[in-house]
């Protein structure tokens, strides 16, 4: 039994580190040829490992001290716990990782859109304007043909580059 805790163990101890590491051992996964297993799009992740070996330790060491059962079916049991958990990990992590499909919005996706300026913008120069991009704020150098106002509405009529843009006033 105290073989299955060590491995329990073991993986929770690999677990913590991969989180408190950050990504930093997964380096040395990433170099296994996929004759080895490599290429499994992360299937070999340490927390996928670390969830495997956990899972394995623990569940043998239940059925070991709980239900008095041998070694070779305690180590059985904790293989197929293991594999389900790392399964399980390994899903999850796909499901965090994926982008759901939307493309990340760019600059380009402005054209368009209305905006407030809060810095003037004067003739011939940049002034600043408050707009919108996937709903968050985002402050932009602005330029327009005539002088405008600060809290003046405005429309973005192009993107100059990805920190500027042309505007004109809102006419109601």
């Amino acid at each position: 039994m105290e073989w299955f805790l060590g491995f329990g163990i073991a993986g929770l101890a690999v677990l913590a580190l991969s989180l408190v590491l950050d990504g930093f051992l997964d380096g040395v996964l990433d170099g296994i040829p996929e004759s080895l297993g490599g290429g499994l799009d992360g299937f070999l992740s340490l927390p996928v490992i670390a969830g495997f070996v956990s899972a394995l330790g623990f569940t043998g060491a239940i059925a070991t001290g709980a239900a008095g059962a041998g070694a070779v079916v305690a180590t059985l049991t904790g293989i197929a716990a293991g594999a389900l958990v790392g399964w399980l990990t390994w899903r999850f992590s796909r499901a965090l990782l994926r982008d759901g499909g939307a493309p990340a919005p760019r600059g380009e996706d402005l054209t368009g859109t209305s905006g407030a300026v809060v810095t003037a913008i004067p003739a011939g120069g940049y002034g600043e304007v408050l707009l919108y991009l996937a709903g968050q704020p985002v402050k932009y150098a602005a330029k327009a043909a005539a002088p405008v106002e600060r809290g003046a509405e405005v429309w973005v009529e192009s993107v100059l580059s990805p920190t500027s843009v042309t505007v004109r006033p809102v006419e109601r």
